[in-house]
């Protein structure tokens, strides 16, 4: 990929009506490793490909636990997965101090997706460079997916990541 005049900030469209911020952090997401996010009537399953870039160095995790009926996997910037993970163990917290119950699992994917999409319209903040699968289980089981661009979709089955 190359650098152009219309990717020094995330606001920019190109004269093809891209924003290339954008872009990049979808590439990041497809050059990561791949995770696997699979749903039936009664369960749901995360699994996700650990590799070292070199026999120097140890592979980073690519499944998180949220809380304990919600699970996520990654794939790109495992460091903007990290915020995104803590912001929400944050929420599921507070959701479970103030009502006494787990929180739904599709108010709090809705809540990251805007959070993904948050970051798009700000010239000074640059999207999040990960994709998620996320598993809940409420009333029963369920597997979402996120993207940079603040899509949300629910889905039976999806892998993210190339590599």
């Amino acid at each position: 990929m190359h650098r152009n005049q219309y990717d020094t900030d995330v606001t920019t469209w190109s004269p093809d009506g891209k924003l290339h911020q954008v872009n990049y952090a979808e590439q990041s997401v497809k050059q990561g490793s791949c995770s696997l996010g699979l749903r039936s009537s009664t369960h749901a399953v995360l699994a996700a490909v650990r590799r070292s870039t070199n026999a120097l160095a140890s592979s980073q995790k690519k499944i998180f636990k949220i809380d304990d009926h919600l699970g996520i996997a990654i794939s790109g910037l495992t460091a903007d997965a990290r915020v995104l993970a803590t912001y929400m163990r944050t929420e599921c917290l507070n959701h479970k101090y103030l009502y006494n119950s787990p929180m739904v699992t599709g108010r709090l994917v809705s809540d990251i997706a805007d959070k993904h999409q948050s970051k798009t319209q700000a010239s000074w903040k640059r999207p999040y460079g990960v994709g998620m699968l996320i598993v809940g289980l409420d009333d029963g089981p369920h597997l979402y997916q996120t993207s940079p661009a603040g899509f949300l979709h629910e889905l039976q089955a999806m892998a993210i990541g190339e590599r």
